[in-house]
Parts: structure tokens; C-alpha cells; sequence
């Protein structure tokens, strides 16, 4: 009798150690981040509300749109409307250029588009930071100004990191490490601006994806000469791409994008062959 008693006592024990580490296991994933939902604007690489100024000599790969503004505010593509006049192409973009002057129901979707963007900016601007403990520090602490500012040189981990200063990539690489994890979502949100230096990059490892990455920016976004940049750009006011930067995700800006002899590629595309072309005369803003 007394060895049954143990050994219901153990077997007691055994399911409490599985349904806490069962709870632990929920409210692990009931906290993960969960990915900014950016609707009807994922179908454009860059949408701007003022326009998109192009110097020619880059490559974009993706849709592009402007609204409310007109197809004149896209500059330097050598648009040619297509017979259908919903769209336009350019040989300097895989897919297709709208704007809300173009033949209905453009203009409509791409009110919807923007009103999206829109959304998801005050998404990504409204996330709580993530909170401590983290390895070298203790209850309490958060993602708040880490680094100073200064984010070239970290590993950042999946959360939502929150900044009332400048971000800057300007020393090092800053490397998003997901974790092993695919579906591993990382925010960056900033009341000021993004700024990235020439020749720096950020670059993936665990799993993690550009698609994933969301940049919600305040101010500006200015990468640098030849830098390397990845994520989604949330962007409340311009975008700016200094000569020879490469950027992989979308530009998604309440005010104008320059783009200065850019390479610029839908996140979905730089990893899928099909993707590549999802835009040219197939998506019709459908």
C-alpha cells in the first residue's frame, strides 16, 4: 500500500509538471508578436501618398502606386499605359505602376490600399515594447532605446523595440536572428527617423524574414550609398535611397520616395520565382 500511495503521488506530480509546462507553453505564444497585417497594401513594393521620384539605373521588382496624387507624380520610369489604361509599365519595373487617375476601379482600390497603409502604420506605432527579463537583464527591463540609438553591431531577437531617438545603422551590420523560428516577427518603431549608412547591412539568420521585419518610422528613412536594408518600411513622412542601395520588403510612405539608381524587391519575390511577376498584368489590383 504505501508503494501504490508513492507511486500515485508521482504520477500526480508527472501531470503537474505537463500541464504547467503546457500552460508555460501557451502563454508563450498567447505573447509572441504577431506580424503587422498590411492588407491590400501588400501588393505594392512601394506605395506613396506624394509620389515616387525615380533617378533611372535601378531595378524594381514588384508593384508601385501612387494615390491620391496623379500618375505624373511617379517620375523618371518613362511610363507606358497599357491598353487597358489601368496600369502602366516601365523597363525598369517587373509589374505595374497605378495611380488613381487611371481607368476604375484603380483609383478605388487604391484608396483602399492607402487607407490600409494607413492602418497598418498606427498598427505597428501602437505595439507595447516587449519587457524584460531578457539574458543580462532582469524584470523591468525593455526593448526601449537599446543601443543608444545605435543598432549597428546587435543581434536583435523577435519582439517590438521602441525608440524616442534617431535609429541608426552606421557602426556594423545589425543582424535578425528569428530563432529557428519562420514565422518570427520583429517591429521597430521610431518618433524620429531611420538612418543607415552606406555600405552597412542588415542581414537574416534563424529563420528570420524580411517580410517579418517592420519598420515603423515617424520621421524619415534615408539609407545610405550601396547600404543593404531589409523589412517593411511604415513610413509617416519620405523615404529616401542614396545611390546604389539594395533594399528587399516594401516601401510604404504617407509622404514621397526617392530613389537614386536603387534596386528595390518585393520580399516575396526575392525568394520565389513566381512571385517575381505576381504584378505584371496578373494582379489588376483585383
Amino acid at each position: 500500500l504505501p508503494s501504490q500511495s508513492k507511486s500515485k503521488s508521482k504520477s500526480k506530480m508527472m501531470n503537474m509538471n505537463l500541464f504547467l509546462l503546457s500552460v508555460a507553453a501557451m502563454v508563450s505564444v498567447a505573447g509572441a508578436t504577431t506580424a503587422v497585417n498590411l492588407r491590400t497594401a501588400g501588393d505594392f513594393v512601394i506605395l506613396a501618398k506624394a509620389g515616387i521620384t525615380n533617378v533611372p539605373g535601378g531595378v524594381i521588382t514588384g508593384n508601385i502606386g501612387v494615390s491620391p496624387i496623379a500618375a505624373s507624380a511617379m517620375t523618371g520610369f518613362d511610363l507606358i499605359m497599357d491598353s487597358s489604361n489601368e496600369f502602366s509599365t516601365s523597363a525598369e519595373v517587373t509589374g505595374s505602376a497605378y495611380a488613381p487617375n487611371y481607368m476604375s476601379p484603380t483609383g478605388t482600390k487604391l484608396t483602399t490600399a492607402v487607407s490600409d497603409m494607413l492602418t497598418a502604420y498606427n498598427d505597428a506605432a501602437a505595439r507595447p515594447v516587449t519587457s524584460g527579463p531578457f539574458e543580462g537583464a532582469g524584470a523591468g527591463a525593455t526593448y526601449t532605446n537599446l543601443g543608444a540609438g545605435e543598432i549597428g553591431g546587435l543581434t536583435l531577437t523577435p519582439g517590438v523595440y521602441t525608440y524616442t531617438i534617431d535609429v541608426r545603422i552606421t557602426s556594423e551590420n545589425v543582424i535578425f536572428d528569428g530563432q529557428n523560428d519562420p514565422n518570427s516577427v520583429f517591429i521597430i518603431k521610431t518618433s524620429k527617423n531611420v538612418l543607415q549608412a552606406a555600405g552597412t547591412q542588415v542581414t537574416l539568420t534563424g529563420g528570420a524574414k524580411a517580410e517579418n521585419i517592420f519598420w515603423s518610422v515617424a520621421q524619415e528613412v534615408e539609407i545610405g550609398a550601396g547600404a543593404h536594408m531589409k523589412g517593411i518600411l511604415l513610413v509617416a513622412t519620405a523615404v529616401k535611397f542614396i545611390t546604389g542601395s539594395n533594399f528587399v520588403g516594401r516601401v510604404l510612405a504617407a509622404t514621397a520616395v526617392t530613389l537614386q539608381q536603387a534596386t528595390v524587391t518585393d520580399p516575396t519575390a526575392a525568394t520565389s520565382s513566381q512571385s517575381t511577376r505576381r504584378g505584371l498584368r496578373g494582379l489588376q489590383l483585383a
